[in-house]
């Protein structure tokens, strides 16, 4: 075997062994147990997953933000208990059924690694779930509940796209880093020269004359005289 193989193996090695370890630990999660007979099973199924049913390889950003990443467990955790709560509190409503619906959200930053990250968050969060995704557009379909408008589609929506922000915050590739943070920037802008165009003294033109109130005070003071 030449160098130039080895160094092809082993860099395939390392791509695939944080996706091994994981499968590992999620089929020890599944059945609910950390043993050794648990790890041993999963290493067993983690090899026989990746080596028949192979798939494209992915290969990670390389940049992990330690702050981005920490306040992205603690979002995701709040709103598992606030999804619990929402859907326990629609479920045990006996005034009004809990309506469902399907909407498509495209994703702007996701590649596959991110996509396959939103898509997870966005099912394990209580009601909504993911059922399909279309990896040419990016665009991810989820059936959620507590649907009753287009606000409230809106407002899913706008949800797993804050999701996407937050996990290219934490684990996106520098590049999609910029370009969110380039997005954001413009976005800011955007809301500041509208909120300075919307604003009273920035629609009176330039030169303008007194208010009618005053000028009507003026003519009455000059008729008292």
């Amino acid at each position: 075997m030449n160098p130039g193989t080895k160094r092809g193996l082993w860099r395939e090695i390392g791509l695939q062994l944080p996706f091994l370890l994981w499968l590992i630990v999620l089929w020890m999660l599944l059945w609910g147990q950390f043993t050794v007979p648990s790890a041993v099973t999963g290493i067993a199924v983690a090899l026989f997953v990746t080596r028949v049913f192979r798939l494209p390889t992915i290969e990670l950003s390389g940049r992990i933000n330690l702050w981005w990443a920490a306040l992205l467990v603690v979002q995701f955790l709040a709103a598992v208990v606030h999804g619990s709560l929402s859907v326990a509190a629609q479920v045990l409503n006996p005034r009004r059924a809990p309506r469902s619906a399907i909407i498509a959200v495209p994703l702007r930053y996701a590649d596959d690694l991110v996509m396959t990250h939103v898509a997870v968050t966005s099912s394990l969060i209580p009601g909504s779930l993911v059922v399909e995704a279309d990896r040419d557009t990016r665009t991810l379909y989820l059936h959620v509940i507590g649907v009753r408008s287009l606000e409230d589609v809106e407002h899913q929506r706008a949800g797993v796209l804050r999701w996407e922000r937050r996990i290219v915050r934490a684990l996106g590739t520098p590049a999609q880093a910029a370009r969110l943070r380039a997005d954001e920037r413009a976005e800011g802008e955007r809301l500041a020269g509208a909120i300075a165009g919307s604003s009273p003294t920035s629609r009176r033109p330039k030169g303008s004359g007194p208010s009618r109130g005053s000028g009507s005070s003026q003519g009455s003071e000059e008729g008292r005289r």
